[in-house]
Formats: structure tokens, sequence, C-alpha cells
């Protein structure tokens, strides 16, 4: 293995800890702040205005972010933005309305930093050969953290209905110290050079303030491109199946009072089988990038789309409308839910969200060389302004509603991925000629 494919993996795992703890956090934080505010009448902390104001200022701070990397290097910036995830944790361990939101902004501001960076890192890391390896690879390590975590929740949360103080705080705690390991993993990262196949105007012509500036005309300039903004489509409807699979699915299963004795334990479940999604089409995707990349991005993202709409389905005919909000007896057209089809929901979520992503990091590392960290800070811009769109719209869309608008956008994203995709094989075919 060579050193780059080395970095790559401690990349992974470094995320994979990181992660652990925020994507299970993000499980459950609804259930989490809603056992807390019975306890605690003062508490007014809504799981779903937190995840909101997260990826509000996740979009804003996104246009800074190329800035800041321009002083920093991806690998500060990933351990500084990593460090605001832990300090988010902790916030759950001393119950504040203030203190939430506050935490949730500061978070918004360092996740930006950390996915900017980890973009540029994984492209630095690659090239056209080995992009699609090092998407799939990263991406499965990545997605561990919705196995390990969700199954650590699961059995910490069996048999109960009310998830009380001490089992918070152990959650919280022992997910706060898997955060640090994660740190620690991205802090032994090594220095890797840029690999633009020209010269690189932002570290030849600009210093300082000015290399700062430059980099965020560039990312400004590279948004205004025809094949961009196409993306930007795409990207959207990634931020808005992120936030419904990441914070509104799980918890309208644990609000279903009918579907289980006790729902609340198969929150846990439902997290186990979108992680085993993920993991399996991210190391699907990476160990057999050589074959699935021969017939190009498109057919792997369409895949994805007709897993997403067949989850979509079958969720609308399990769930009732109101199951995003509290705890209801409502039924839906299955009488009662079935758990079983709502775990296979779970992994086809997490199977399509990783052939979405996957190929979406293969074509920005692979198509976008020479402005890497321009074009991940502009998909997560995109993302996390859909996924603040969508937490805010969760808190007074009906299930019914949610599932409509995934349906459309989720359309006009794959067509417009598609387009791109086909344009850039045009484009190689000439220049093969």
């Amino acid at each position: 293995m060579d050193m780059k494919f080395v970095m790559i993996i401690i990349l992974g795992f470094g995320f994979m800890f990181v992660f652990t703890a925020f994507q299970t956090m993000c499980n459950i934080e609804k259930t989490i702040l809603d056992s807390i505010s019975q306890e605690d009448e003062s508490f007014k902390g809504d799981g779903y205005t937190s995840l909101a104001i997260l990826y509000l200022f996740f979009s804003l701070s996104n246009w800074l972010a190329p800035s800041f990397i321009s002083f920093t290097g991806p690998r500060v910036a990933m351990v500084a933005g990593a460090a605001t995830y832990t300090a988010f944790m902790i916030t759950f361990l001393f119950p504040s309305t203030w203190l939430l939101y506050v935490a949730s902004a500061l978070l918004g501001l360092g996740a930006s930093i950390t996915w900017t960076g980890q973009g540029t890192y994984l492209a630095r890391c690659s090239n056209s050969d080995t992009i699609s390896r090092n998407s799939g690879i990263f991406w499965a390590l990545l997605q561990c953290s919705m196995f390990f975590g969700n199954l650590f929740v699961y059995y910490q949360f069996q048999d109960k209905t009310h998830i009380d103080k001490e089992t918070r705080n152990l959650v919280i705690g022992v997910l706060t110290a898997v955060a640090v390991l994660g740190i620690v993993f991205l802090a032994a990262l090594r220095f890797m050079a840029s690999n633009a196949e020209q010269d690189n105007e932002l570290e030849q012509q600009h210093t300082g303030c000015g290399q700062a500036l430059y980099a965020l005309k560039l990312a400004g300039k590279l948004f205004c491109t025809k094949r961009m903004l196409l993306l930007s489509l795409a990207f959207f409807y990634t931020g808005l199946e992120l936030s419904f699979f990441s914070g509104v699915f799980g918890s309208s299963i644990g609000f279903t009072m009918k579907i289980a004795a006790t729902p609340k334990e198969i929150v846990g479940l439902v997290g186990i089988c979108i992680g085993v999604g993920e993991v399996f089409g991210g190391g699907f995707f990476g160990i057999l990038a050589s074959k699935t990349t021969r017939f190009g991005r498109d057919p792997i993202v369409i895949a994805g789309y007709v897993m997403h709409m067949v989850a979509y389905l079958l969720t609308f005919l399990n769930l009732p409308n109101s199951a995003p909000f509290k705890d209801t007896t409502d039924i839906s057209y299955l009488d009662p839910p079935s758990p079983a089809i709502a775990l296979v929901c779970a992994f086809l979520l997490g199977l399509g969200d990783a052939c979405f992503n996957t190929q979406v990091y293969s074509m920005l590392g692979g198509e976008f060389v020479n402005n890497p960290v321009g074009a991940f800070a502009l998909f997560k811009f995109t993302q996390s302004v859909a996924a603040a769109i969508s937490f805010f719209y969760s808190a007074h869309f009906g299930l019914y509603t949610q599932l409509a608008i995934l349906v459309v956008t989720g359309t006009i994203g794959t067509v417009a991925f598609v387009i791109v995709e086909w344009s850039f094989k045009r484009e190689h075919r000439e220049q093969e000629k």
C-alpha cells in the first residue's frame, strides 16, 4: 500500500469515530430532548430546531471555508472542526435551551471546514484512477459509525419508554470519548501536496488575505458555471434525504406506538440498518470501483434513486402522517405498522445514500481537480442549505408532505446529475480523439 492509500484509511477511521458520536446523536436527539423536557419543564430545546440551526450556519460558513483552508490547510481544518463536534456532544450533559442552540451554531461553523477539508484531502490523495476506489472506501469506513453507535444505543434503550438521566449521561459520555478518539486519528494525518494538473493560481499569485479572498472568488465563479448549477440540484436532494433519514425517519418510528411494545428501542435498530446499507454501498463501490466505473457514475446514481423511491413508498404505507411530531397511536395503510418493513426502508435509505454520495465525491474529486476546495465547499453549502430547510419544515409538515418533497426533488436531482455525467463523458471522448 502506498502512503496516500494509508492516509485514506486513517482519514476514514478518524471520521468514523467522530461521526459514531455525531450521527448517533442526530438519530436520538429528538428522543433525548423530549425525555429531558419531561423531567425539566424549563427546558424548551427542540431537536429539529437544533439541527436546523446547525445546518443553517453550516451552509452560510461554507462560503468562508475555502478562505480558512487557504490559511490552515485541510489537516488543521479537520482537527479544528472535529473539536466542535465534541463540544456539541458535551452540551447534552448540561441541558440548557440557549446552550443547545449556541452549540448547534458553533458546530455548523466547524462542520463546514471539516467537510471541505476532508474533500480537499481526499482529492490530494487520489488521481483519476483511484478517486472512485478511495471515495468508496472512505464512505464505507465513515458509515461504520451508523452501525457501532446505534448498536450501543439499541442495548442502552432496550425496554425503555423514557430515557432517564443516568442512561442519557452514560450514552453521551461514551459518544464524547469516541469523538475524541477520532480527533486523534485526524491529527495523525500527514501533509499531502496539491495534485492540480496546472499551476495553482491560488498559491502562486496570492498570499495572506489576498489568498483568502481569491479562494472565495474562485468558489463563487465555479458556482455560476452550468455544470455546478446542475449539480447543485443533486446536492440539494442529498441534503433533504440526509436530514430525513438522520433526524426524521428514526424519530417517526420511535413515536409510532403501535409498531412495537417499546418502539424507542427500534430507533437504534433503524440506525444500524441505515449504517449497514451505507457500509455495503461504500464497500461495494470501493472494492469494485474498477468495474463499476467502467459504465460511468450515472447507473449507480439511478440505482440509488430507485431504492429511495421504493423506501418512500413503503414508508408512506407503513407510518402515520403524524409520526414525526410526538407519540401517536395513529396508523397508516398497514395495521399494525410493520417493524420489518421499517428496517428494510432504513437499509434502502442507507444504500441509496451511499450510491449518491460516493458518486458525487468521485465526480468532484476526479473532474474538479484544479479547484477541489471550492467544489467540495459548494457541495456542502448546497447540501446543508437543503438540510436546514428540511429540519425547519420537519417541525411543521406531516410525514406524507415530506415524502412528496423528497420524491420530486429526488427525481430532479437525479436527472441533473445524469446530464452532467454525460457531458463529462462526451468531453473525455473528444479529448481521446
